[in-house]
This record gives structure tokens, sequence and C-alpha cells, in this order.
């Protein structure tokens, strides 16, 4: 991106925040107006979305041409992004659960979210698991996609869907790329620990054993509130997200999902468990490990295990565990070889799930029970 563009969307972005879209959208036209044409090096790094409602088997990765910035960039102007999925419906609850529509308040900002509280309850306290969706998904669809109730079901669990609303983003994005929403005890960050912390007095949910997750914008946002809370959370899934303090703005946003990004290691200790597809064209798979080498920097000395396999669906995957002395999994890597951007293992009637891949819903579930907040 050249440094005039790269000036001139910092200015949109700016004139976003403050409510000025059609002023903001002036401004980006008036850019794609005025800029260079693009060749192949300025290629936005925004890739496809991927929705895989069919079994593949697992294929070579292959380089694929990525969306020239101008057409894109046209996209964002005209008030959409590319290939936005359509949201699914939510799950069937069965006999004896509930699913609640709830909200929670704090600092002067409010968050609706789906809470599941499974039939088979066990005695409370019960693990606490935060799911946090992608873009343009709502809870309703996450639930499907994912199938994390079921898995709730089976390990006794609660479940929380908080909703991103178009107002706080457009397409329905967590902001994990402003600096306003990266810290403790601020913006986005401080609402999903607050609603964790409401759940945990309302609802039964073990202070000692709430976790958080989330696919794509959702999993780098669960980085931030996981290592911005270790008091709250005591583990983390990334699926198909970005390392904490990744991107300070949209322009580097942008180049983070194209490129990837290495940021400062966590300074505590934060268990996490990252998949990610080595054919996703969205988020660049090397932040999935760039995820894994900011968990280690504060985790020394682990042992490390290397595997593979093949799911049921038929992709492969490879394995890399971290784990210590007592031979507990403090951090796990699955790359699945030929995936996009997608839940891996996850249920066709919910968006962006690739149901060819390994389970990463109770994989998710069996580490996060690993661990207790210390």
């Amino acid at each position: 991106m050249s440094t005039h563009l790269s000036r001139g969307m910092a200015q949109a972005t700016a004139l976003t925040r403050s409510g000025k879209l059609d002023e903001a959208t002036a401004l980006i036209q008036s850019l794609l107006r005025s800029s260079v044409p693009m060749t192949e090096t300025n290629d936005i790094i925004e890739g496809d979305f991927v929705r895989l409602d069919a079994p593949q088997t697992a294929r070579p990765t292959a380089a694929r041409p990525r969306r020239p910035l101008a057409e894109t960039l046209s996209k964002i102007a005209a008030g959409n992004m590319p290939h936005r999925a359509q949201p699914g419906a939510a799950p069937p609850t069965p006999s004896g659960a509930l699913f609640l529509t709830l909200t929670h308040t704090s600092a002067g900002a409010s968050r609706d979210y789906r809470l599941y509280a499974p039939a088979k309850r066990g005695q409370a306290p019960m693990p606490l698991i935060i799911m946090l969706h992608g873009c343009t998904q709502t809870p309703d669809d996450f639930a499907a996609g994912t199938g994390m109730n079921d898995a709730a079901e089976v390990f006794g669990c609660l479940v929380a869907y908080p909703a991103q609303p178009s107002g706080a983003n457009m397409q329905k994005c967590w902001n994990w790329y402003r600096p306003e929403d990266q810290g403790r005890g601020q913006g986005e960050p401080a609402l999903i620990a607050g609603l964790a912390r409401d759940i945990q007095r309302d609802h039964g949910g073990d202070p000692e054993r709430t976790y958080v997750a989330g696919l794509s914008a959702g999993g780098a946002a669960a980085v931030l509130v996981a290592a911005a809370y270790p008091d709250v959370f005591a583990a983390v899934g990334v699926h198909s997200g970005l390392p904490a303090g990744g991107a300070h703005d949209i322009p580097s946003a942008f180049a983070a999902m194209r490129s990837g990004t290495k940021t400062k290691p966590h300074p505590n200790p934060v268990p996490t468990i990252v998949f990610h597809g080595t054919d996703d064209r969205t988020v660049h798979p090397d932040n999935g490990k760039a995820v894994l080498s900011q968990a280690l920097g504060a985790m020394p000395g682990l042992t490390v295990r290397a595997s593979a396999g093949v799911a049921t669906g038929g992709r492969l995957y490879r394995t890399t565990t971290h784990s210590n002395a007592a031979g507990r999994s403090l951090a796990e890597h699955w790359e699945i070889e030929g995936a996009g951007h997608a839940w891996a293992g996850g249920n066709p009637t919910g968006s962006y799930t690739d149901a060819t891949g390994p389970d990463a819903t109770h994989q998710m579930v069996r580490f996060f029970l690993q661990h207790r907040r210390a």
C-alpha cells in the first residue's frame, strides 16, 4: 500500500470512528480515483471466506491470486465486504437445556449474548466458555456452526456467545486492531471480562475454569481478552486468528492478515490452543504460528511433541504439543492441510465451517478442561 493511500485510509478510519461515514466513504472514493494503477504487489490482503458444505479430501496447498486493492476498497466504500455469509439459525435446544438471551452492561456499553446451559447440568460451579464469533456472524450462527452446545452437553459446560452489533463494527467484527480495544480496563476486553464475571456470579460459572475462544476476528479478540485478564480466563482457543497487538489500525490489520505479524510474548502464561488452515486466504497461516510463539514466550522449558493424523472427514493435519514436566499440555498448534478460513469439523448449518477437518470444538474443550486459573 502506498504512503499516500495508507495515510488516506488512516484518515478514513478516523472519520468512521467519529461517525462521519459519508465523509469516510467520499475520502475512500477519492483515494481510488487519484491512486496509481494497482499491480500484483499491491494486492489486498483480504481473501475469500470459505463455507464448505460437502466433504472434501485433503489437497496440496497451492498459491492463489488475491483481489486487487482497488476492487476491495470499492466494496468497502459501498458499505460491504467481499463474500458476506448468510448467518445460520440457532441450533435446536434439547429438552431440559436452556439457551437464554441476555444483556451485559458495564462502563457505559453493553452487549447482548446467548447463554447455553446444558440439560445434563452438573453441580455448580460449572466450566464456562466464552465464544467470540467471526465477522458477519451472529451468536446463533456461531453456535450452530461450531456445535459447541453439543460439546457442552458432553462435558457439562456453560457456553456464552456475545454478539458484536453492527453499530460497533459494520461487519460485526470484534475490533481487535484498535488500541482502545486491546488492553485491560477498556473497550471490548473489559466488556467480555465483565460478561464472564456476570455469568460466574449469576449463573454458576466456575471462576477457576472460565475460558475464551474465537474464530478469525473473534480469535484475535480472544487472545487480547485472555492476555489482558489472566485473573479471569484460564486458557484461550484461537481458530484462524491473529496474535495480540499485531495491528493498530485498519491498514496494519490488512497487512497482518495478508502477510502475518510478530508481537511481544505475553507477560503472563496463557495456555493456548491454535487451529489454522494451511490454505487460509483471509488470515495468513503464519498468524497461527505467531499466536503460539506469543504464548510460549511466557512458558519456557516445555517438552515438544509433533504428530500427524487424518480427520474422519478426510483432511490431513499436523499437531505440535508443548507440555510441562507433569505431561499437561500448555500449548497446541493444529495445522490443517488444505483447509481455508473455516471452523474445522464444524456443522455446515452454520457459516464458515469445514466438516472435513478435525473436531476443533471437542479438542478445544478437552484442552480447556486441563487448566484451572492459578
